[in-house]
């Protein structure tokens, strides 16, 4: 168990540690996003296109494809329509056809169409980032993660039972790092990680474990040398699309609440940084404003808390705070949060020695 590589996708970036446990190396790069990338390819192109691929994150690609298809002819494969919408009539009503995989291949190979594969995990474009690093495109393991609101049933809201998923897990076992699943293991419901799974056999690795970006955001702020040896702390991960703030007792998860950060500001931040550590969030509240939810097991009370660790891209939308926060920079990098995370949840699965993140 030498070589691991851990992958963070998320709405902007993709960020890539790599570490080798005999040497304890690490190199590491921060790309853009897979999503953004496919983004720009579907807008660099002109008429119809004919979609193949896996549920991937959506958000550019998803508007891209819905731009085009008024204007031009889109049609996508049932496996990939899942990265629009989980509801294939959701989709066909922005103009998009939906067709089996062999006939949307058969289109692909068509001079007038062009073809377009979703999927988070891109492994031509990942061994290139290696190559240029000068790393060797081979693994004992690899570790990915992204957010995953799973398929809702009918008529449940995709955030109310992203929570209550979470939530039971949590209530059976609250520590964070033991949320991380093997590629053969991922519950059912997490559609996207599935997928992802299933893709990163590509990446030449013995073993492949996937895990939701926020608790990988989670474990991995828990890790910067100021939390080290504190407890209570909170973690707040202000990433692209999503922030998590979580308060963490003796490495358990307490209480956390998420967020879409283009709804928040630095003064919404500081309240529900105070109010979750004083138990006083709601999940319905939370969810009724448009946030995520709230996952409360344990009141620490603000006043206990020994450190605010702030991490992320966003995380300048608390410059100026009044309250006492660090800059977290785990392993000496604001954007490795995530994959810090992945990379101690793997350590302790594979029982391998602590690694000092300093």
């Amino acid at each position: 168990m030498n070589q691991l590589l851990m992958i963070d996708i998320g709405a902007g970036t993709l960020d890539l540690l790599y570490y080798n446990a005999r040497s304890g190396e690490h190199f590491k790069a921060v790309a853009p996003s897979p999503v953004r990338h496919i983004a720009q390819q579907i807008e660099a192109t002109t008429g119809p296109l004919a979609v193949t691929g896996v549920e991937m994150g959506g958000g550019p690609v998803t508007d891209a494809l819905r731009r085009r298809a008024q204007v031009c002819e889109v049609v996508i494969s049932p496996s990939a329509a899942a990265t629009l919408h989980h509801d294939p009539q959701r989709v066909r009503s922005w103009g998009i056809t939906i067709a089996d995989e062999r006939q949307v291949e058969h289109l692909s190979a068509e001079p007038r169409f062009t073809a377009v594969c979703l999927g988070d995990v891109q492994p031509g474009r990942i061994g290139r980032v290696l190559e240029g690093l000068g790393l060797p495109m081979s693994f004992a393991a690899v570790a990915l993660c992204a957010q995953d609101h799973g398929v809702a049933p009918p008529g449940v809201s995709h955030l109310d039972f992203r929570h209550h998923l979470y939530k039971e897990m949590l209530d059976r076992d609250p520590t964070p790092y033991n949320l991380l699943f093997r590629g053969d293991a991922v519950p059912e419901a997490f559609s996207r990680l599935r997928s992802m799974a299933l893709a990163a056999r590509q990446l030449n690795a013995r073993e492949v474990y996937v895990m939701d970006s926020g608790m990988a955001a989670m474990a991995g702020a828990s890790q910067d040398a100021q939390a080290n040896g504190r407890t209570p702390v909170i973690v707040l991960d202000i990433a692209t699309s999503h922030t998590v703030i979580a308060v963490l007792e003796a490495g358990q998860v307490a209480a956390y609440v998420e967020y879409h950060t283009r709804d928040i500001t630095g003064e919404r931040l500081e309240k529900l940084i105070v109010d979750l550590a004083e138990g006083r969030l709601q999940h319905e509240q939370i969810l009724a404003e448009g946030g995520h939810g709230a996952y409360m097991r344990r009141k620490i009370g603000f006043a206990n808390i020994q450190a605010i660790i702030v991490t992320g891209p966003k995380r300048r939308l608390m410059a100026g705070t009044r309250l006492p926060v660090t800059w977290g920079a785990p392993w000496g990098d604001n954007m490795m949060t995530g994959t810090v995370g992945l990379l101690e949840c793997l350590r302790r699965r594979l029982g391998m020695a602590p690694i000092a993140y300093m």
